[in-house]
């Protein structure tokens, strides 16, 4: 069944049904007449909401678990919220901060990535992921980069137009020009190598002293290269964190639909591949419950947003698994701030 447009509603329904969905996400709970009435704001009596729900419900946009509950929104429903009603609210400054602290994880970028994935489990309740690129380019450029002292940025640059870069720690007491001589170094030996095949030979170049670096260089070079030793095949192309958050206190009435997601979240390769649809999307999507086959037994919402190089080529996707009662207007916009920085971190 497909969504009618909001506007299609009366005002009176589409202010009832406003407060049912958002009370539903506040509670995971029906909303029955009596509580949309007892505040008073609607000025209709509980019989007249009644009225307005039972055909909210005939068109498809809320259910009613049994007779004697109230009612709840369909997915049907969640779309049409998500798409016309909803407000979205900006992260906190602390929510902006924890996000923006988890991606200064030193070591491979993988591990700034997992980081963020768990920063983003803690913030939405939910479980994080993030999808990274999974081949392994041949080698073009690399470029190291001070960033701070005792630290730089290895920039690569592989021959497909990747770009990819790692936090090196520095060694105290580097001299002026170790940066560059080991960055020229590297580019001018390596280049047209897989990043396993760089490190091996480099790292036989200077135990065979023939390497014509002096001992600061040398040191240098294992260090931006060393980054990168972990095989590409061994790379996860999806770092999952967070997933005990998917047993709440609401999951406890519905444990095979818990089941059924965790299930879902083991077959990585497959959640992979649902998260590649959100590549070609220009901002955040999302996923609403059966919208995607994935997800359809276990009912499960899934917000993600494509993370872009300083070309504004799309090089992975970070985003939220949850049950289908997310705040999404909360959700949303933190996920798309993830997404932001992820961008700023790989330019």
């Amino acid at each position: 069944m497909h969504s009618l447009p909001v506007t299609e509603l009366t005002t009176r329904a589409r202010e009832i049904f406003r407060r049912v969905v958002e009370g539903y996400l506040t509670t995971g709970q029906p909303v029955g007449s009596r509580t949309l009435a007892g505040g008073g704001e609607l000025n209709l009596s509980p019989a007249s909401i009644r009225s307005v729900l039972a055909d909210l419900e005939g068109q498809g946009l809320l259910s009613q678990p049994h007779t004697s509950a109230g009612r709840m929104p369909t997915e049907v429903g969640l779309r049409l919220f998500v798409d016309g009603m909803m407000q979205m609210s900006q992260p906190t400054r602390e929510e902006r901060e924890a996000i923006e602290r988890s991606l200064t994880e030193p070591g491979p970028i993988e591990a700034a990535l997992a980081a963020t994935s768990a920063a983003l489990s803690d913030l939405s309740a939910c479980a994080g992921v993030v999808m990274v690129p999974a081949h392994e380019p041949l080698l073009a450029q690399v470029t190291l980069v001070p960033l701070s002292p005792g630290r730089a940025l290895a920039v690569l640059v592989g021959q497909d137009g990747g770009i990819e870069n790692r936090i090196v720690d520095l060694p105290p007491g580097l001299p002026p020009g170790a940066l560059e001589e080991a960055s020229n170094y590297i580019t001018a030996h390596l280049a047209g190598r897989t990043l396993g095949e760089a490190a091996r030979l480099m790292q036989a170049q200077i135990a065979s002293g023939q390497s014509a670096l002096d001992a600061a260089s040398a040191d240098l070079v294992k260090r931006g290269l060393a980054v990168w030793s972990q095989d590409a095949q061994r790379r996860p192309v999806l770092i999952v964190r967070g997933q005990a958050n998917l047993l709440d206190d609401t999951a406890l009435g519905d444990l095979e639909r818990v089941r059924s997601l965790i299930d879902d979240l083991e077959s990585k390769q497959s959640v992979a591949q649902m998260l590649d649809l959100a590549r070609e999307a220009e901002s955040t999507r999302i996923f609403i419950g059966a919208e995607n086959r994935l997800f359809a037994l276990s009912g499960s919402s899934v917000i993600a947003s494509p993370y872009r190089d300083r070309e504004g080529r799309v090089v992975g996707v970070v985003g939220v698994i949850g049950p289908t009662r997310l705040n999404y207007a909360r959700v949303v916009p933190m996920v798309d701030f993830t997404a932001q920085s992820l961008g700023r971190l790989i330019r």
